[in-house]
């Protein structure tokens, strides 16, 4: 089954690169690097630790681990391979030159183990759940013991894998460890063949956020150039089709707040400049981030088209929306403005984070609206309240404070296998 999947992958390897030439009209970072998604990586070591986090979301879950890695094996050279150009940029802001960061090779043989001969790493960190057939049996030939961290698995996904038995079962065996966010996901492994002694139950490293040190100097700043006084929202890692509710539910909160400011933050870099145009289209007085334009008074909307400055934006706003949750992408991470105290809401498509959904809902720290009435209904509400806006971010915080601890279980495990790596 892998012989057929490789013959297919060489088939279409044209017209992905011809995907990322035409990706690469809007994000300029798609041009780059494709010799490295060949193996071809620029860079000889004796010895690394390599840790692969495909794009941003995971990423961001991962930078806390690879700063203890840094810390705990000074002498190792650490490489962070990512699939994304979003990815790849929020790793060399993180580290710059302290790790060395490469695009992950594609799941052909010879690129895979081009790559391994090149950097030949003690072990691989895979962050949740990019199972890559080729990719585990290069690194099962190369003696390098794979460890899943944060790893995840929905139902609909369990379902996809059930579907090619032969090919999940030669990932499973390739793995030696892998520490799963929930009893649910450890379960759906382990019925698709993996071993229950290599899976450990260890929580979600999106709740060990790290927030950084210089953030309250920053959000005073960027507080006071949007107005301290005015009501903020915003409506963050939204996708097409979203911002149309968003603006829309925008309007009818300025109907009752007219001062109010919408922090409009779209997921992908390529849309930065379709949403600005949206925003005009419909009549609303916005401002770039990224061009240093002044949010004067009049302006109702301010467009967050920067990279690596979510956070930030979270932590200027009096509520948060959390997007990717009215279309069908299944939400995305709840969790960073939880963390700043920060009351949340979300559409109602959440199957990447059902359990945190859950939780969030259950302590009253989100609220998950159906429509654009209702977003805008919810938004006036924590407007009107402080009482109740400072209640509900506090409830959300409590989530992530409780459920803190995957980073230092997941690192035992690493330190594990690096211990005992066969």
């Amino acid at each position: 089954m892998r012989h057929l999947y490789t013959f297919l992958f060489y088939l279409i390897l044209p017209f992905i690169f011809l995907r990322l030439l035409w990706r690469s009209r809007r994000i300029p970072g798609y041009r780059q690097g494709w010799a490295e998604r060949l193996g071809y990586c620029p860079f000889r070591l004796e010895k690394s630790i390599w840790v692969h986090a495909v794009s941003v979301g995971e990423t961001i879950a991962a930078l806390p681990l690879i700063k203890i890695l840094l810390q705990e094996y000074p002498d190792l050279p650490l490489v962070v391979t990512n699939m994304t150009p979003t990815g790849a940029a929020r790793v060399r802001a993180a580290f710059k030159d302290s790790v060395k960061q490469v695009y992950i090779p594609y799941d052909l043989p010879t690129a895979v183990n081009r790559f391994l001969q090149r950097i030949n790493p003690q072990i691989a960190i895979v962050m949740e759940t990019e199972l890559w057939p080729n990719l585990f049996e290069g690194c099962r030939k190369h003696n390098v013991p794979i460890v899943v961290l944060n790893a995840r698995l929905s139902g609909k996904s369990a379902l996809g894998y059930s579907q090619i038995p032969s090919l999940t079962r030669d990932i499973f065996h390739s793995i030696h460890a892998m520490a799963a966010q929930t009893s649910a996901d450890a379960e759906r492994f382990i019925k698709l063949g993996l071993s229950r002694e290599k899976i450990t139950v260890t929580g979600n490293l999106k709740f060990d956020l790290e927030l950084p040190a210089d953030l309250s100097d920053k959000s005073e700043a960027l507080h006071n150039h949007l107005g301290k006084e005015r009501l903020t929202w915003i409506a963050a890692s939204t996708h097409q089709g979203e911002e149309e509710i968003i603006l829309t539910a925008h309007r009818l909160v300025l109907k009752k707040f007219p001062d109010a400011l919408l922090i409009l933050v779209p997921r992908h870099p390529d849309r930065f400049a379709a949403v600005a145009a949206l925003a005009n289209q419909q009549g609303f007085t916005a401002a770039r981030r990224s061009s240093g334009e002044v949010c004067s008074p009049q302006t109702q909307i301010y467009l967050g088209d920067t990279m690596g400055e979510l956070l930030l934006l979270y932590s200027v706003a009096q509520v948060a929306f959390v997007g990717g949750s009215f279309a069908r992408v299944g939400g995305h991470n709840m969790l960073e403005p939880a963390a700043l105290r920060k009351p949340v809401i979300t559409g109602p498509v959440l199957f990447n984070f059902v359990e945190i959904s859950e939780m969030m809902v259950k302590a009253q720290g989100m609220i998950i609206v159906q429509d654009v009435d209702e977003l805008a209904d919810e938004v006036e509400r924590l407007f009107e309240n402080k009482q109740y806006r400072d209640s509900m971010g506090e409830s959300a915080y409590q989530v992530v404070a409780a459920n803190r601890g995957a980073l230092l279980r997941q690192v035992e495990l690493v330190k594990l296998r690096m211990s005992y790596p066969t």
